[in-house]
């Protein structure tokens, strides 16, 4: 990382813990509603891809942005696809929208699913500028050479 354009900056153990909090609860709430919900098992099915699908989007673009930000070359093309996975995820709320749900139960996978995208971009993001001051997540101490 070149200093004079960017300046990294260690993220707080207050803010690290925060993220995978937020990720766990996300990620065991929709779950475990999901779960619990009484529907068919192909609406579960949608549900569960949908969930997937996002995260996986969320990732590759904030993944994409922060290289292109570094100075890494990153195609256009795969720039705009990860725009369009994330946004595609959001075909969560045409599902949630048309479900036979109560609508505490719309609310409930509406919000999981964003502390779910939240968090699955912050997580990545913390353990990749931890290991830029030499400090992983697990607490081991990288070796410089």
């Amino acid at each position: 990382m070149n200093p004079s354009s960017n300046t990294a900056y260690k993220p707080s153990s207050a803010f690290v813990g925060a993220s995978w909090a937020a990720l766990i609860v996300g990620l065991a709430g929709y779950l475990i509603g999901l779960w619990n919900a009484q529907v068919q098992l192909n609406e579960k099915g949608y549900y569960l891809t949908i969930l997937l699908y996002g995260c996986c989007a969320a990732v590759s673009l904030q993944k994409t942005l922060r290289d292109r930000s570094e100075g890494q070359r990153v195609t256009g093309i795969y720039m705009g696809l990860c725009w369009i996975s994330l946004l595609a995820s959001v075909l969560l709320v045409v599902g949630l929208w048309n479900a036979t749900l109560a609508l505490s139960e719309k609310g409930f996978y509406a919000m999981s699913f964003v502390l779910a995208l939240f968090a699955i971009v912050a997580v990545p993001k913390n353990v990749r500028d931890l290991a830029m001051f030499g400090t992983p997540a697990d607490g081991r101490v990288l070796d410089p050479a």
